[in-house]
C-alpha cells in the first residue's frame, strides 16, 4: 500500500507536467471520482494548467490557474503514471495535455480517487514535516497503542503499516506500549527517527527498502541483534518487533 515516501514520489510525477494546458479529461470512472458525474471534472479542468503539486501525508492535490483544486489519492495500489502508454482497464483517471503529453491515475485495485476540490479538514498534520511541539501533543497523549497512534491519519497523516514498523524498530520503541507514557525526549527522538526512515525511503524508491522491511516475516531475525522477532496485531494491523530491541 503506498505510504508518504510512495505518496512524495507521486507528488514530484505530478510536477512535471505544470503548466502544460489540459486538452481532454478522462474522467468516466465513476467509483475512482465520485461524487462526480462523468464529464464533471473534464468540465472544470479542460482549458486550464495544473500550477503546483502538493502533498499531506498520503493524500495529493493540485491547484490550477484560477480554476479548482484537483485531488488525487493513490488508494491500496495506485501511481501516478506520465507519458506511459495507456493501460484501459487500469488507468481509472488521466489527463491529457496540449503538447501531447499525459498523466494517469493507474490502478489495479480501483481503489484510487480523483476529485475536484478535496476536503482535508480530517487529515492530521504530514509526518514528514509536523513540529516538534505538535508531534509531542498529537502523539504522546492516551492510552492507544503507540503504532496505532502513528497509524492514525488524524494526529499525523502519511504513516502506514510498513513506515511505522520500520520507525519503530529504529527508535527502539515497543509498538504496542501506552502512547501516553511516551517521555518528551523519547517522543523527540521518534520525531527524529521517523523524518529519516521516511527520507530514506523517499530517496531509495519507497517504504519497502527500509533495512527492517524484510525481516517482517514468521521466524525472522532482528537485523540488529539477531533475535527472533515477535508478532501480533496492533491498530489492526500485523506487526512484527524485536523483543529485545524494542523491550
Amino acid at each position: 500500500m503506498p505510504e508518504l515516501p510512495e505518496a512524495e514520489r507521486a507528488r514530484a510525477q505530478i510536477e512535471k507536467v505544470l503548466g502544460r494546458e489540459i486538452v481532454f479529461v478522462d474522467d468516466r470512472d465513476t467509483y475512482v471520482c465520485r461524487p462526480h458525474a462523468p464529464g464533471e471534472i473534464a468540465e472544470a479542468l479542460v482549458g486550464r494548467t495544473l500550477t503546483t503539486a502538493n502533498r499531506r501525508g498520503k493524500f495529493l492535490w493540485a491547484e490550477t490557474d484560477g480554476g479548482p483544486d484537483l485531488g488525487l489519492h493513490l488508494g491500496m495500489a495506485g501511481r501516478i503514471a506520465i507519458d506511459e502508454a495507456p493501460h484501459e482497464p487500469w488507468d481509472r483517471f488521466a489527463l491529457e495535455f496540449a503538447d501531447g503529453s499525459r498523466l494517469a491515475l493507474r490502478d489495479k485495485r480501483r481503489l484510487g480517487r480523483a476529485l475536484i476540490e478535496p476536503d482535508f479538514d480530517h487529515v492530521g498534520p504530514d509526518a514528514a514535516l509536523v513540529s516538534r511541539d505538535v508531534f509531542r501533543e498529537r502523539i504522546g497523549r492516551g492510552t492507544m497503542p503507540l503504532k496505532a497512534r502513528l497509524l492514525d491519519q488524524k494526529s499525523i497523516s502519511g504513516v502506514g503499516n510498513l513506515l511505522a514498523d520500520q520507525t519503530l524498530w529504529q527508535a527502539k520503541l515497543n509498538p504496542r506500549r501506552p502512547s501516553g507514557e511516551l517521555s518528551t525526549d523519547e517522543l523527540d527522538h521518534l520525531r527524529r527517527v521517523l523524518r529519516a526512515a521516511t527520507r530514506d525511503a523517499i530517496r531509495k524508491g519507497g517504504v519497502h527498502t527500509g533495512e527492517f522491511i524484510s525481516h517482517r516475516k514468521r521466524g525472522a531475525a532482528c537485523p540488529r541483534c539477531g533475535t527472533t522477532l515477535e508478532r501480533a496485531t496492533v491498530g489492526g494491523r500485523t506487526t512484527f518487533w524485536c523483543p529485545s530491541c524494542q523491550p
